[in-house]
């Protein structure tokens, strides 16, 4: 009897305190929230609600393993990018929103983003993959075709504001801002249309298909993970909003650095995908590791940037893009490292040594910049 009860527990527990997180914050929130000024109190509501939304995103992470396994490649990915950028924009989005305007949280988060999945996780997952299996192979086509999406996005969302004129500082303005979004929005497009249909064999190696066969068992598991994963999804965009509070009063109140909460949001967002990252690659399996990293990087340039824009369009909340100083030296090394990171097909620990050392000076210059 209790054995039959534990791996129900297993499955369900989590959902079981998502939820249970979710109605206490809805029916009780004022309440738990009132008493931030404790630090006790402080730390123990963010844990809480940290570990609430990490602990659902990786189980979003699970079943979109799941689906990836059912679907193929490149229909896989495609799902677990989306919906961490929907947790990523919900999370962005509610601590924009959220208390006084901090107009540089948006870019922090992103340029956090940039720096945690092509530093922090391509460097861990490479050098993990490199060491377990010494040379590992990917499709050179599909990276290819990534970064020369990613490149230009990138540039245009977090270095350009830096050296338009028709407004100062690093933003733009508000025709800037639509252009931006419009091109953003079109080039994704295109890049989803030659990814799932034309071109869907640069994301996959010889040997990998599109899509299993599909005998019954196969499409109630598909029914069945997809059905989870927006099950988890309902909540943790919930708990997300909730998780601004804890994080605003820390750097407002607290005086905390303003890059701190932009790096909050972008560790629970990156880490469930740089886990399927590292486990992917552990397997040799390379070319599913550079579609997460890349595909996560692509879809917020992509679509998370170009959603925050228009949130702040319509609420008249500035934001500043354009990253500066330290920053900016960072971003262009990153690019400029993954270029040649992906330019041949192949790669070993080295690479992956070299993404870390990036990754542990972007951390090291947002205390001494």
């Amino acid at each position: 009897m209790f054995r039959a009860i534990v791996p129900f527990i297993r499955k369900w527990c989590v959902l079981a305190f998502s939820v249970g997180t979710s109605l206490a914050f809805l029916w009780s929130g004022s309440l738990l929230f009132a008493r931030l000024g404790d630090p006790f109190w402080l730390t123990l509501i963010f844990v809480w609600l940290f570990v609430a939304v990490l602990a659902s995103a990786l189980l979003v992470v699970h079943h979109a393993d799941h689906l990836a396994e059912q679907l193929g490649e490149p229909f896989g990915t495609l799902i677990l990018t989306l919906s961490i950028m929907s947790i990523e924009v919900t999370s962005i989005s509610a601590a924009m929103l959220h208390g006084q305007n901090n107009p540089t949280l948006a870019r922090d988060t992103l340029f956090a983003v940039v720096m945690i999945i092509l530093n922090g996780m391509v460097g861990l997952s490479l050098l993990m993959g490199g060491w377990r299996h010494r040379e590992q192979h990917y499709n050179l086509q599909g990276a290819n075709a990534y970064l020369g999406v990613i490149i230009p996005l990138v540039v245009f969302s977090l270095i350009m504001p830096n050296y338009t004129t028709t407004t100062p500082g690093p933003t733009l303005s508000g025709a800037q801002e639509l252009f931006l979004v419009f091109m953003s929005i079109g080039l994704y497009s295109v890049f989803l249309l030659m990814q799932t249909r034309r071109h869907s064999g640069y994301f996959m190696l010889d040997g990998d298909t599109v899509a299993h066969a599909s005998p019954t068992a196969s499409v109630r598991s598909v029914v069945h993970h997809a059905g989870m994963l927006i099950a988890y999804l309902i909540p943790v965009t919930f708990l997300a909003k909730q998780l601004a509070f804890p994080i605003d009063y820390f750097i407002e109140t607290l005086q905390a650095p303003a890059p701190v909460g932009g790096v909050i949001i972008a560790i629970l967002v990156g880490t469930p995908e740089a886990i399927g990252a590292v486990r992917a690659a552990m397997a040799n399996h390379l070319q599913r590791s550079v579609n997460i990293f890349l595909g996560s990087i692509l879809s917020t340039s992509g679509l998370t940037i170009p959603v925050v824009i228009l949130i702040s369009q319509f609420t008249g909340r500035t934001i500043e893009l354009g990253v500066e100083h330290t920053d900016l030296i960072m971003l262009l090394l990153t690019l400029g490292v993954s270029t040649i990171t992906f330019a041949s097909g192949r790669t070993n620990v080295i690479q992956g040594a070299v993404h870390l050392i990036l990754f542990a000076a972007y951390l090291f210059f947002i205390v001494q910049s």
